[in-house]
C-alpha cells in the first residue's frame, strides 16, 4: 500500500500543483474513475475510460508519467492519487513524526551533491530557523528560513516536499530545513530529559482533546543551526572593513568624501557578499546610495538616514563581539545569524504563489512618489513588500496598484529577497492573475493575525532594538481583528486621525494616521471605514508610551470589501486649519538631540564648527530637564570628547550617543 499517496491531503496536492488542477481532477474522477493496478515495486497505474494511461512510481508526483501528452504534472496524475485514496484508508498518526529522521545520504539522493554542498556551506556559517511541528490542524511540518519556507507533506518521504523556491533552483533549503528539525529534536530531547516525574504525571492526567493532539516537544520553536564549533562570536575582516568605512565617513563627512571612496565601498560590498553577511551588505549598499545622492545633490539624501546607517554598522559589530548589552550574549552561529544575516541568496524565485493584498503606503522620496504594496503569503506566514515608483494608472504585471493592494494575486513570476521584498518578474511564460479580495484576512496564519493585543504588547516588549534586528521589510505588519471601535478623534493642528479599537480576545490599540500630500484622501477613507462595520485593519504595529499603535494600510469592511486609504481620492474631510498642538516634550528632546547628532556624519567630526560643542550642551540640558539622564550623559561624553584631532575614540563616543537616542526613541 502506498502510504505516501494516502498521506496527501487536498491542500498538499494543491501546494504541489495548483488548486484549479485538483478541482478539475476531482470532478473527472467522480464522473469516470480510472481502473487502478499496482506493480510489485509499488508503481501505481491507472487507465482512464477515455484512453490516457498513467503511472506513478515512488519518489513524488514529478516521477509520474501520462500518455495524454501534457507537460509536467497533469490532471490524470492528480486524479490517479485521488482515485487511489478513495479505495484505501490510513490510520497513521502523522502528528508525531519529524523530518529530522532524514539522513544526509537521503538528502543527497533527493537534491544532488551540488545543492547539498551549498547547504553545508550555509550550515558552517550558521543560520536561524523557525520550526513548526505537525499537529492535527496542520499535519505538514514546516520550517521558515530566511528566503524560503519548506513544508514536508508526507511522513518519511522527501519526494513530497514543497518550498517557496522554484524547483531545482534552491533545493538546498530542503537540507537546511531537515537540519533545523534535527537541531529542534535535540533541543526537545534535552528539555524532556529535564522534566520531573510530577510534570509527566500531570501531563498524563490532562486527558483532554487538546492535550491528546498537542505535540509534547512544542509546536513552534526557533533554533540556531550550525555555525562555528566554538563559542567564539568574533567577527571577520569583512565586517571590520565595513565598520572602518563607516568610521571614515563619520570622521570625514559626506560633504568631504571624494570620488576615490567609491572603489573602497565596492570592495567592502564584495567582501561582505563573499562572507555571506547579508544585513551589513544591505546597510553598506544603502550607505553607497546616500553618498551618491549627496554627490548628485538629489533630494533623496538625508542626514538622518546617513547617520542611521553609520550607527547600524557599528551597532551590529558591537553586538556580535559582545560589547552591546542590549542583547543577551549568545554563542556561535545564533548571534551572528540574527545580527549579520545568513548565507541565504539575495533573491529566490518562488514557485506558484498566492499573495493576499493587505493595502499599501504612498510616500514621497525626494522628487518621486513611491508605493509600497504589502502582501500576506500564507504558505510561509510572512508579509512581503512590493516597492515601485508610483504613477496613477501605472501597472505592475498588468495590474494597477489599487488592484494589487486590494486584491488576491496568483503568480508564477514572483522573486523574493532575503529582506522580504518581492518583485513580479516580466515573463512571457509565467502568468500572474489578480482578482478582487474579499478581505478574509482573519483566516490567515495565526502569526499574522492579532486577536489579543496584550500578547502583541508582550511580543513587542521582547524585541531587540531595531538597529540590530534583521533587515526584514514589513516585520511588524499585522492584521488586527477589530471587535469594537471605541472612539475616533481628529487633531486639526497635527492633521492626525486617532481611533481606539478593541480586539476580540482582549486589549486595545490606537489606529493613527497623519495627513500627507502623497495621499490626500487617506483620512477621508479611514474615517469612513471606521464608521463600520470594520472587521479588521492591516497595518504597521508599534508601541508609543506604552500604547499599541497601528499605522493603517488597509481595512476589511462590511461582508467582503477592502479599503486602501492611501489610494482613495480626496474628499470633504478637512485637514487644514486649527492650532498646532504642543509636541510631547520627551519626543521633542530626543528628536532634537538626534537631529543634532545626525549632522556629524554629514559634516564630519574633523570639520565641526566651534559652536557645535555649545549646541551639544543645550541638547544635553534639554534631555536632563525631561528626565533622560543616560541619554544626556552620552551626549555630554561626546561633547567632552571633541577635540582638534578626533580619532576612533571620538567615533565610539558618537556611536554611543546616537545608538542610545535611537533606542530611546523606540521606547517612547
Amino acid at each position: 500500500m502506498r502510504a505516501d499517496l494516502l498521506a496527501l491531503t487536498q491542500e498538499s496536492l494543491a501546494a504541489l500543483t495548483n488548486r484549479g488542477l485538483v478541482k478539475r481532477a476531482t470532478r473527472e474522477v467522480e464522473q469516470a474513475p480510472p481502473a487502478i493496478s499496482e506493480d510489485p515495486d509499488g508503481t501505481v497505474r491507472g487507465t482512464y475510460p477515455d484512453g490516457p494511461e498513467t503511472a506513478l512510481p515512488q519518489g513524488g508526483l514529478e516521477k509520474g508519467s501520462c500518455t495524454c501528452g501534457a507537460t509536467g504534472i497533469c490532471r490524470h496524475i492528480v486524479g490517479l492519487v485521488i482515485a487511489y485514496q478513495s479505495g484505501n484508508e490510513t490510520t497513521e498518526d502523522v502528528t508525531r513524526w519529524s523530518p529530522g529522521v532524514f539522513t544526509d545520504e537521503q538528502l543527497e539522493a533527493r537534491i544532488g551533491a551540488r545543492q547539498l554542498n551549498a547547504a553545508r556551506r550555509a550550515h558552517r556559517a550558521g543560520y536561524v530557523a523557525r520550526v513548526h511541528r505537525p499537529s492535527a490542524a496542520d499535519p505538514a511540518p514546516r520550517v521558515e528560513l530566511g528566503s524560503a519556507t519548506v513544508r514536508f507533506l508526507v511522513p518519511g518521504d522527501l519526494g513530497f516536499v514543497h518550498t517557496d523556491a522554484v524547483a531545482g533552483v534552491r533545493d538546498d533549503v530542503i537540507a537546511l530545513a531537515v537540519w533545523a528539525f534535527q537541531a529542534a529534536d535535540a533541543k526537545a530531547a534535552d528539555a524532556k530529559a529535564a522534566d520531573t516525574e510530577d510534570a509527566k504525571v500531570a501531563a498524563e492526567a490532562a486527558d483532554t482533546e487538546a492535550a491528546k493532539g498537542a505535540n509534547a516537544d512544542g509546536q513552534d520553536v526557533q533554533v540556531d543551526v550550525g555555525g562555528p564549533a566554538t563559542a567564539d562570536t568574533g567577527t571577520d575582516a569583512s565586517l571590520d572593513a565595513a565598520v572602518h568605512l563607516a568610521g571614515e565617513i563619520l570622521l570625514t563627512g559626506a560633504t568631504h568624501v571624494g570620488p576615490g571612496l567609491a572603489a573602497t565601498v565596492a570592495e567592502v560590498r564584495q567582501r561582505l557578499d563573499r562572507a555571506g553577511l547579508r544585513w551589513p551588505l544591505l546597510a553598506v549598499g544603502d550607505l553607497e546610495e546616500q553618498l551618491a545622492a549627496y554627490g548628485q545633490r538629489a533630494t533623496s539624501y538625508s542626514h538622518e538616514r546617513l547617520a542611521g546607517l553609520v550607527a547600524e554598522l557599528h551597532a551590529r559589530h558591537r553586538a556580535v563581539t559582545n560589547r552591546c548589552h542590549a542583547l543577551p550574549a549568545a554563542p556561535g552561529a545564533g548571534l551572528r545569524a540574527r545580527i549579520l544575516g545568513t548565507r541565504e541568496a539575495a533573491e529566490t524565485p518562488m514557485r506558484r504563489a498566492r499573495l493576499d493584498g493587505l493595502g499599501c503606503r504612498l510616500r514621497t522620496v525626494g522628487d518621486e512618489t513611491q508605493v509600497e504594496i504589502y502582501f500576506a503569503h500564507a504558505d510561509s506566514a510572512t508579509v512581503l513588500v512590493l516597492r515601485r515608483p508610483y504613477r496613477e494608472g501605472g501597472r505592475v504585471a498588468g495590474a494597477t496598484a489599487a488592484q494589487l493592494a486590494g486584491g488576491t494575486v496568483v503568480t508564477e513570476s514572483a522573486v523574493r529577497s532575503a529582506s522580504r521584498t518581492v518583485r513580479l518578474a516580466t515573463s512571457r511564460v509565467a502568468k500572474t492573475t489578480v482578482t478582487p479580495s474579499q478581505g478574509v484576512w482573519t483566516a490567515l496564519p495565526d502569526a499574522l493575525v492579532v486577536r489579543d493585543l496584550r500578547e502583541l504588547a508582550a511580543h513587542l516588549d521582547g524585541l531587540p532594538p531595531r538597529v540590530v534586528r534583521p533587515r526584514v521589510e514589513a516585520e511588524l505588519v499585522r492584521v488586527v481583528e477589530v471587535a469594537e471601535v471605541r472612539s475616533v478623534h481628529y487633531s486639526p493642528g497635527a492633521q492626525r486621525l486617532d481611533a481606539v479599537v478593541a480586539a476580540p480576545a482582549g486589549g486595545v490599540a490606537t489606529i493613527t494616521a497623519t495627513h500627507t500630500a502623497a495621499a490626500p484622501g487617506a483620512l477621508d477613507a479611514i474615517a469612513a471605514a471606521l464608521r463600520g462595520p470594520v472587521r479588521a485593519v492591516a497595518g504597521i504595529v508599534g508601541r508609543t508610551r506604552g500604547v499599541i499603535t497601528v499605522e493603517p494600510l488597509g481595512f476589511a469592511v462590511g461582508d467582503d470589501a477592502v479599503v486602501v486609504p492611501d489610494l482613495a481620492p480626496a474628499g470633504g474631510f478637512r485637514v487644514d486649519g486649527g492650532p498646532v498642538l504642543d509636541e510631547d516634550p520627551l519626543r521633542h528632546a530626543v528628536g532634537a538631540a538626534s537631529a543634532l547628532l545626525a549632522e556629524v556624519p554629514h559634516r564630519g567630526l574633523r570639520m565641526l564648527p566651534p559652536t557645535f560643542a555649545g549646541r551639544l550642551r543645550d541638547a544635553e540640558q534639554t534631555l536632563l530637564r525631561v528626565g533622560l539622564r543616560r541619554a544626556a550623559a552620552s551626549v555630554g561624553a561626546l561633547r567632552e570628547g571633541l577635540g582638534p584631532d578626533p580619532d576612533d575614540a571620538t567615533v565610539r563616543l558618537w556611536v554611543d550617543a546616537y545608538v542610545r537616542l535611537l533606542v530611546t526613541a523606540e521606547l517612547q
